[in-house]
């Protein structure tokens, strides 16, 4: 992008226009409280299967994910069983976890990424991605599936899967998701919300950085095909070669 395809004017009529912008963003904000309001005010559903994760500490069940918290975050990480690597994209949502933890843990909640590898796959990818977030496996249970993130063969069979609240055609056997889960003073749990496609960029702080920028997310119809694991991407053009190293 240069400027040559970009108006440039002078700063009073770019102030005029940001305020317009300034507006619709303010609209924006306002929508977005009424949604997160709408969203607390959904109905629960109680979970009534027991569900045993197998983590580092050993067996234990969604109740236990909470630890001494009364509310759970939930990432279902695409990491199914025998695979060399976690997807990219759930990797990208996780390079944010371990900075935000600490503040959820004071707003009483726990958080959690859940994936269907066994636990020592899940433990060696993490090793060498260098998180430190409490990563449980759901290998042997339909935890997964229950919340529409694991398809079995028979459903990929037919074409299509349910998959973020409706039939449609998915690629792969495992999706990504965002639940949480709330855990009442008699320890019952109840499932309060889910939200999956699209809905899973709330833990994409960078892409919030990149929208603000004049080239945006600038991936067209590649998607995020630009994003790699953090420990594979190339060295950008300035890393390999500034203009300090070039006249050294």
């Amino acid at each position: 992008m240069t400027t040559a395809n970009h108006a440039v004017v002078s700063r009073d009529r770019w102030i005029a226009e940001r305020k317009t912008l300034l507006a619709r963003e303010k609209e924006l904000t306002r929508l977005h409280d009424q949604i997160a309001s709408e969203r607390r005010a959904l109905p629960w559903v109680r979970v009534e299967k027991r569900y045993v994760f197998d983590t580092p500490e050993g067996p234990r069940t969604l109740a236990d994910l909470f630890e001494d918290r009364g509310q759970l975050i939930v990432q279902h990480f695409m990491l199914g069983p025998g695979w060399e690597q976690g997807c990219v994209g759930c990797s990208y949502m996780a390079d944010h976890t371990d900075s935000m933890t600490v503040h959820l843990e004071h707003r009483d909640i726990a958080w959690v990424a859940i994936s269907r590898a066994p636990l020592a796959e899940i433990e060696r990818f993490q090793h060498r991605m260098g998180w430190k977030f409490n990563w449980v496996s759901s290998n042997g249970s339909t935890f997964n599936h229950d919340f529409g993130v694991s398809f079995t063969p028979e459903e990929r069979q037919r074409g299509e899967v349910y998959y973020n609240y409706g039939m449609q055609a998915f690629p792969h056997e495992e999706a990504p998701g965002i639940s949480v889960f709330f855990k009442d003073e008699a320890g019952e749990v109840f499932h309060t919300y889910s939200t999956y496609g699209r809905g899973v960029e709330v833990m994409m702080g960078a892409y919030n950085m990149v929208d603000l920028t004049p080239k945006g997310r600038d991936e067209g119809d590649a998607g995020m095909g630009w994003v790699r694991h953090h420990d594979r991407y190339e060295p950008s053009p300035k890393a390999a070669g500034s203009c300090c190293s070039a006249h050294g």
